[in-house]
């Protein structure tokens, strides 16, 4: 895709825009020397704004690692070597701000991505925002909206990043087989219980609470969710291959204010029977 160097919907603020729709694009800088994370704290940062949403798409940075003698910037595709990956991803159930350390790994001699577990998620709105990193020399990660900590994390935490940057002490052993008389119920039925003589089989563990009262302002005509109304069909969707499109959606805002929507149904209690 070709950028452009256009002001943004709605103001004066110049910024590059990218003129079409599903299509991929890239700016390429390359540094004087490469970056330390070892030399103090590192802050990667930029801004980003969808003014017209963003359906299927990332708006990421690519940290590449040092690439070979002779590489241009001009060169860079999708299967450049990078060490970080950073940003915005959205794509079908996909939303989040994603955070990938791409390290080699020393006895294997292979790159392994390293994704930061539970990231955050993307701004909905079509606003301008502020992503930022910081990466700290006590391992220490933080991952920030317009100046606001989302999320932190430790390099060598093994609960924040899949698969664990430092491996785990121990794993099972591939040569082991499970023996022939192994078990795998953990729970048996009680050879020796006997049915009380009072036992209903007939009555139901939970019936409906009766005495629950529908609460004052409850919606029963609206859904919980809505097409939203603000999503436009991709010029690039094709019916025959994609299928028929439907508008996502959203929460229907009407149940915001209210105590419930869509049709009422008594909560259930334990039978007392």
């Amino acid at each position: 895709g070709i950028w452009e160097h256009s002001k943004s919907e709605g103001h004066d603020d110049y910024g590059l825009l990218v003129t079409e729709k599903a299509r991929k694009y890239a700016i390429v800088k390359e540094l004087e020397e490469p970056v330390n994370l070892r030399d103090g704290t590192t802050v990667l940062q930029y801004e980003a704004r969808f003014q017209n949403g963003l359906e299927c798409g990332g708006a990421y940075l690519k940290y590449l690692r040092p690439q070979e003698a002779g590489w241009k910037p001009k060169e860079f595709d999708n299967g450049s070597p990078y060490s970080i990956m950073f940003g915005p991803d959205i794509c079908g159930l996909t939303n989040k701000v994603h955070f990938i350390l791409k390290q080699k790994n020393p006895k294997s001699g292979e790159y392994v991505e390293h994704h930061l577990i539970d990231p955050p998620r993307v701004p909905s709105d079509k606003l301008s925002h502020v992503y930022t990193a910081i990466l700290k020399p006590d391992n220490e990660i933080s991952i920030l909206i317009d100046g606001e900590v989302k999320k932190k994390g430790n390099f060598l935490a093994a609960q924040d990043f899949d698969p664990p940057i430092i491996p785990a002490k121990t794993i099972p052993d591939p040569n082991e087989k499970k023996p022939e008389d192994w078990d795998d119920r953990v729970r048996i039925p009680d050879p020796n219980a006997v049915k009380p003589d009072d036992w209903d089989e007939n009555a139901p563990m939970e019936i409906e609470d009766m005495e629950a009262v529908k609460p004052e302002g409850w919606l029963d005509d609206e859904p919980e969710e809505i097409d939203d109304p603000e999503a436009t069909k991709p010029e690039d969707w094709d019916d025959e291959e994609d299928g028929v499109w439907e508008a996502p959606k959203i929460d229907n805002p009407k149940c915001q204010t209210a105590p419930g929507c869509g049709e009422w149904k008594r909560p259930m209690k334990r039978n007392p029977a």
